[in-house]
């Protein structure tokens, strides 16, 4: 039998552990991997060549719903499904545009997280019904979800790297994490802090915590 290969993405071990366990047990399922930040699961994606992935939101370094638009840009056959706690608009907007097939909430059970990661191998959309009510009501309003859905101008690597500065991380470690250069980082630091209109560190952070790139 083909087992359906799924990566898991959550900042939370004991999360990541109840979960492999449901899906274990299961004939048609393994778990190939597991990533404690958004960072870390794109990069196991391109190295494990998963089915699916197990998406958290709220993640350091780089978030879930950045990680899965390079995840599809970069592997556009791995099927990506949301796994959060957060039934917010914007995020359910924004993880649709990126290329999520689905969206189930943390409160799901067991049968339902199996069913879902079954269902979006196969190619189907699984939202969970409060995600799908909001769905269905700003059908009309949210317009093509294939659009961008950032209208701050940020490029996605302005994005990365306003997430880490608001993280917390120096100009010297976000190069390390980044792999460029500290001039590079600074430039944009410098363009992003233009585009946004927004003079220091403090500015960047409240931004970062209003446009929910980061999670308090």
């Amino acid at each position: 039998m083909t087992k359906i290969r799924t990566l898991l993405a959550d900042d939370h071990t004991i999360l990541r552990d109840g979960i492999r366990i449901i899906l274990e047990v299961q004939p048609d399922i393994c778990v190939v991997g597991e990533a404690q930040d958004g960072r870390e699961a794109v990069k196991l994606t391109s190295q494990l060549h998963p089915d699916v992935v197990l998406m958290d939101i709220a993640m350091p370094l780089l978030n879930g719903l950045e990680a899965t638009r390079q995840i599809r840009q970069a592997n556009p056959q791995v099927k990506i499904l949301i796994l959060t706690m957060h039934e917010n608009e914007d995020y359910i907007r924004q993880a649709l545009a990126y290329g999520a097939v689905g969206y189930l909430l943390k409160d799901a059970t067991a049968a339902e997280l199996v069913a879902a990661v079954r269902a979006v191998y196969k190619g189907e959309a699984v939202l969970s019904p409060p995600v799908t009510r909001l769905v269905v009501e700003n059908y009309l309003r949210w317009g093509d979800l294939q659009k961008d859905t950032s209208s701050d101008g940020l490029s996605p690597r302005e994005r990365e790297i306003l997430q880490l500065i608001a993280e917390g991380y120096t100009n010297k470690q976000i190069s390390d994490i980044l792999s460029i250069s500290i001039k590079t980082v600074q430039t944009h630091r410098m363009n992003l802090m233009s585009k946004l209109g927004l003079h220091d560190r403090a500015e960047l952070i409240k931004y970062a915590i209003q446009r929910k790139i980061i999670d308090i």
